[in-house]
């Protein structure tokens, strides 16, 4: 659902690209940061059942990589270099971003059953995604539970986590991996069902 507010980010984003410029930096640079923000994210998010302040910090990384994860397009545009090679990396980064924050979660609790039924789910979303611009239609990125969404979600369990571990006996990390195991397949189906349509 927040993936429909790319056009508000995109504005919020002028200064940011500006200062990227100044500084030299690359669309493919930033996106490699952003990559290694949410590998820092998710290590922080497995020793976090142990100290729950690294959650937090697993937060504030993935906020940042969110925030890198859009301002690599801005910036591309802005340079004029957007380019197939460059769209190819951001998505092969941000899959392994997405596989890296969740398993992050699930290892560091022991849930390896729903983190794969998590993951699944993201990675399906994803891909029938990127399925309909492969077939001809223009890139899906709608349904309940999309990537802006999900980096979103991540970040404020995240951030909550820290301080609260569980509410009414449930995990807060376990309600959020079972949301997208659910969510996530139910998205997948949502963009299948649109591209079906629009192919029929």
């Amino acid at each position: 659902m927040l993936d429909q507010l790319r056009p508000v980010a995109n504005r919020a984003l002028r200064p940011f690209v500006s200062a990227s410029t100044t500084l030299g930096l690359t669309p493919n640079a930033v996106s490699i940061i952003a990559f290694v923000l949410a590998g820092g994210a998710g290590v922080a998010f497995y020793v976090a059942p142990g100290a729950p302040v690294w959650y937090l910090v697993g937060a504030v990384l993935v906020f940042l990589n969110g925030w890198l994860d859009i301002l690599d397009g801005a910036l591309a545009r802005e340079l004029g270099t957007d380019s197939p090679a460059g769209d190819l990396l951001d998505h092969v980064l941000d899959r392994y971003a997405d596989i890296i924050l969740i398993v992050g979660f699930a290892a560091g609790l022991g849930r390896f059953a729903l983190g794969l039924a998590a993951v699944t789910g993201v990675l399906m979303t994803s891909y029938l995604g990127t399925q309909a611009q492969a077939v001809g239609l223009d890139r899906v990125y709608g349904g309940l539970l999309g990537r802006a969404d999900r980096l979103a979600l991540i970040g404020i369990v995240g951030a909550l986590a820290a301080f609260v571990q569980s509410v009414g006996g449930y995990s807060l990390v376990v309600l959020l991996l079972a949301l997208f195991a659910v969510v996530g397949h139910i998205t997948a189906l949502q963009r299948f069902y649109y591209s079906w349509r629009a192919l029929s």
